[in-house]
């Protein structure tokens, strides 16, 4: 289990980005409101202010695998989002299997086909629960020298 600080999760899609956070303890989770993605540089100002706000000391980033495990094309995308925003926030990180997150969330809290981003960010929420019961813990981003098929287990380092 990774050691419990205030973290920010992320579920990195196209057109949104889902978002979720829990207090330094580790103890409640909760989601916030997704960011509709526009230039990195206005996605960075906002991701800051919450940083700020909330007193981030780290990123988990959901990375959707495929079946077996393997990454999927948005997986390389979100993977090198992640490491990007990282890097420019200055903090670790840890990746999250986000296989099948996005439909558990439907499940759980009834938003099969919400498209207003309250569903990317109840995933998100689910990946800030699954990385504090399971890990890895955060590790600072290495932007350079990453194979492009890093499992999310390597915590992005």
């Amino acid at each position: 289990m990774p050691v419990p600080c205030s973290v920010l999760s992320l579920d990195v899609g196209r057109r949104r980005i889902g978002l979720a956070g829990c207090d330094g303890l580790g103890i409640t989770v909760t989601p916030l409101p997704a960011l509709h993605r526009g230039r990195f540089d206005a996605d960075l100002m906002l991701l800051q202010r919450h940083c700020r706000d909330r007193h981030v000391q780290g990123l988990v980033v959901g990375l959707p695998l495929d079946a077996a495990g393997h990454p999927t094309e948005q997986a390389l995308h979100c993977r090198r989002y992640g490491l990007r925003l990282a890097a420019a926030l200055e903090l670790p990180l840890a990746w999250v299997n986000e296989h099948s997150s996005t439909w558990a969330a439907a499940e759980r809290h009834g938003l099969a086909g919400d498209r207003s981003g309250r569903l990317d960010s109840a995933a998100a929420a689910l990946l800030l629960e699954q990385w504090l019961q399971e890990g890895p813990e955060l590790k600072p981003a290495q932007l350079e020298g990453c194979p492009a098929g890093t499992t999310p287990r390597d915590g992005g380092s």
